[in-house]
């Protein structure tokens, strides 16, 4: 007998027919003699009408009152589900973040998990009942509700695997695995049997949207085994993400390749080359909110240099603006940039211990015409900046030339 927590997405429970897929899904699991916490997410579309909603009302809604209205997506489903459950005549019994409860700190719409009490679920789960808890949210230390931003429903199945010590948290989302790449870009795109958390933290934060980074991240902190699962097929064993690098990683070199459209450059050029000057331009951007990426600063003559740095292609203009300000102040000739680039990324921890594999990808991309704009490195990863015009041919011929299409 194992404890298993499960989670299923927006679209596993986008329907009432679906919902009652997972809860025979999960019958079937408690039939086999397991303990099932189940953690779900709000029915797909429904936590952005509830924001629109709110927003036709304050178009800026105040954060705390728009996680009292985003949180009401995920009670409906608990609710469905545990009604699902029991007219298949499996004891069930929901409980929202705050009845656990699952304390988090008040950063309203984006807030931290702090600690999970695990008494009335553990309770349930001896007393034989499956227990059903909505994702995405809990309470602060003042009684107010919160959520954990985008994706937060994964998060919380993390948080709650690890106070459980839970034997495995499955994830289960519209696909079926982790892939050596996106399967819609590279059809010969391979499913992954097995991923480290180090691969799959560097996958998730360069582009790949399988898991959301923040719940990969407490899984690694706290040791919690994932399985990345299809809720739509019965069958297959998906992606486990595991702690340890067994003796097949070490012969894969390159495990996947992640890729992101949501990047564009900005170059500052002509600044005085001197201290304190990359801190003056980059500043006010940090000031602004608006995160940065790739940087490069090169060597300038005659006292100055150029100064290049990528952000999300939707904080483009805003960045600009806000440079085109910093211009005079720090004395730079000229502030331009490109919203039209894309981001590739190889990654794995075989690359540890064999070498030669950047200029494999630096030759690969040149055969075909490609330039790199900008170079950054890792222990197990190198990612490049591309036209987004060349994004899709660039993976595809990475992925033949580190062999990701063949079995192995």
């Amino acid at each position: 007998m194992a404890l298993i927590v499960q989670k299923y997405g927006g679209t596993s429970v986008g329907t009432t027919d679906r919902i009652k897929n997972v809860a025979r899904r999960v019958a079937k699991w408690q039939a086999q003699g397991h303990q099932v916490v189940v953690v779900v997410s709000a029915m797909s579309g429904e936590t952005n009408r509830l924001i629109a909603m709110a927003r036709e009302i304050q178009a800026s809604p105040d954060p705390r009152e728009l996680d009292v209205i985003a949180s009401t997506g995920e009670q409906v489903t608990i609710g469905l589900l545990s009604m699902a459950l029991k007219d298949i005549g499996v004891d069930a019994v929901s409980y929202t973040g705050w009845q656990m409860p699952m304390i988090t700190d008040s950063a309203y719409t984006k807030a931290r998990i702090q600690s999970i009490d695990d008494k009335r679920m553990r309770a349930d789960l001896d007393a034989g009942r499956v227990v059903v808890v909505a994702g995405f949210q809990g309470i602060d230390e003042s009684g107010s509700l919160t959520t954990l931003g985008r994706g937060g429903s994964d998060t919380s199945a993390v948080a709650i695997a690890a106070a459980l010590k839970a034997d495995e948290c499955q994830i289960y989302t519209d696909v079926d695995g982790v892939y050596t790449t996106d399967p819609r870009v590279v059809p010969e795109a391979r499913k992954l049997s097995t991923i480290t958390f180090e691969e799959m933290l560097e996958m998730a934060s360069l582009g790949s949207k399988v898991l959301q980074i923040r719940s990969v991240e407490f899984a690694g902190k706290y040791k919690v085994k994932l399985r990345v699962l299809s809720s739509f097929e019965e069958e297959g064993e998906g992606t486990l993400i595991t702690f340890e690098e067994d003796e097949n990683m070490e012969k894969a070199v390159v495990s996947g390749i992640a890729f992101d459209r949501n990047e564009a450059r900005i170059n500052v050029k002509g600044v005085p080359d001197k201290p304190g000057i990359a801190y003056q331009i980059l500043g006010p951007v940090a000031d602004a909110n608006i995160e940065v990426d790739m940087i490069i600063q090169n060597m300038g003559e005659s006292g100055t240099t150029d100064f290049s740095f990528t952000v999300p292609r939707g904080e483009y203009q805003k960045a600009l603006t806000i440079l085109r300000d910093v211009q005079t102040h720090v004395g730079a000739a000229k502030v331009d940039g490109d919203d039209k680039i894309a981001k590739v990324s190889i990654i794995g921890v075989g690359m540890r211990s064999h070498t030669g594999i950047a200029s494999t990808m630096f030759r690969t991309l040149a055969e075909e015409g490609i330039n790199i704009q900008m170079i950054s490195t890792s222990e197990i990863k190198v990612s490049v900046l591309i036209d987004e015009k060349y994004l899709e041919l660039g993976v595809r011929v990475l992925h033949k030339a580190f062999g990701l299409d063949q079995a192995q």
